[in-house]
């Protein structure tokens, strides 16, 4: 109920909070599903090997595809000046290139898209008031994050455009997990304005909760680092690997740092040895927060988190013994964001929700 000509009853300025902390929420998820779509196709883009069929970066004038014969051999032509034509794909023909064409553009069309929208909606909601003062900082640090993505993302495809048949790795592990982080970070600010069943966890769970999130994003950056140097393709046994649980060899380039990113045998190894961690902390953060926590939502996510890290395990080792088929490996990165999403969430649901302007209770640390 309004009060004198501009003072509005703290029930009606509650109602209004909540139906745009609602509209705000509905948006981000809807931002998300973009990002997941976003990021599927990308690895699509990469397991195809389409990744640098189109050769030049056009913010704007990219949009349109070829649209004729003379625009496909021009296209064409371009692709042909680059390494992976002349020493890998000499045989392609138009038709063929077309196929990976379209990946790579219907990519960079989706980074695109959800740069629109995310920033039309966004001046939208702030020029209509509905942006709390300490979401604002939130919601721009994440476009901004998208911005520098696109960067990132040309970087990425320069670097196989000279002297290389593929893009490198250490810039498609860094292009993985920022879009990664931009994920979980809209997860974060949306799970952060939903309602909240229960009160606040205590500290030590939060924090391992915590360490959970962090250490799947890692996860996720090695994966990045795996799928650069095909390291999947090279030691597709499981649980041993070359034969042993330890493989030999492991630091054979100097200086020795290196191997850890450049090394197909020391990438997977580790790469497996974080998901053991993953998983190992998953099951003690469930048992813990069933313990402390018991009959409450946070164990029962806890339990859940856990299970979807045991089913990204299954995908995983599926993926690895079958030799990396592209459904699967497309599922595997897929699940990846499940598991990052749901981690992200699970995280900010045990530290309450953003306290409403105005509001003396709950007060978010996040």
């Amino acid at each position: 109920m309004v009060v004198g000509a501009d003072r509005i009853s703290p029930v009606a300025g509650r109602d209004h909070d909540l139906r745009a902390r609602a509209l705000i929420r509905g948006w981000l998820y809807a931002i998300l599903l973009v990002l997941f779509t976003l990021i599927l196709v990308g690895g699509a883009t990469r397991m195809t090997g389409s990744g640098l069929s189109i050769t030049e970066w056009k913010p704007i004038h990219g949009v349109i595809p070829p649209l004729n014969d003379a625009d496909w051999q021009e296209e064409f032509l371009k692709y042909q000046q680059i390494p992976q034509f002349s020493q890998i794909n000499q045989s392609m023909t138009v038709d063929a290139f077309k196929s990976i064409f379209w990946w790579e553009w219907a990519h960079r069309l989706l980074a695109r898209g959800v740069g629109f929208v995310f920033a039309l909606p966004l001046i939208f909601f702030w020029a209509t008031r509905r942006i709390e003062r300490g979401l604002a900082p939130k919601l721009v640090g994440i476009l901004a994050l998208g911005g520098l993505q696109g960067a990132i993302g040309w970087w990425m495809v320069a670097s196989g455009l000279v002297e290389r048949v593929s893009v490198s790795q250490y810039r498609l592990a860094i292009h993985l997990t920022i879009a990664s982080l931009i994920f979980a970070a809209t997860m974060v600010v949306a799970r952060g304005l939903a309602p909240h069943s229960e009160p606040a966890a205590d500290h030590t769970t939060q924090r391992v909760a915590g360490v959970l999130l962090l250490l799947a994003l890692v996860q996720i950056y090695l994966g990045g680092l795996v799928a650069g140097l095909h390291a999947g393709l090279s030691y597709t046994t499981w649980p041993l690997m070359d034969g042993k649980i330890v493989p030999d060899d492991l630091l054979l380039i100097e200086p020795v740092w290196r191997n850890f990113f450049e090394s197909p045998k020391t990438v997977q190894f580790i790469h497996r040895v974080g998901a053991y961690t993953l998983f190992a902390v998953a099951l003690w953060h469930a048992i813990s927060t069933r313990l402390r926590l018991p009959g409450t939502t946070h164990a029962r996510r806890a339990a859940l988190l856990f299970v979807l890290i045991l089913a990204q395990a299954a995908i995983g080792i599926s993926t690895l013994v079958m030799q990396v088929p592209l459904h699967l490996a497309l599922t595997h990165q897929g699940f990846a964001l499940v598991v990052l999403g749901f981690a992200a969430a699970h995280w900010r649901g045990m530290k309450g929700a953003y306290p409403l302007p105005g509001e003396s209770g709950l007060r978010s640390r996040a």
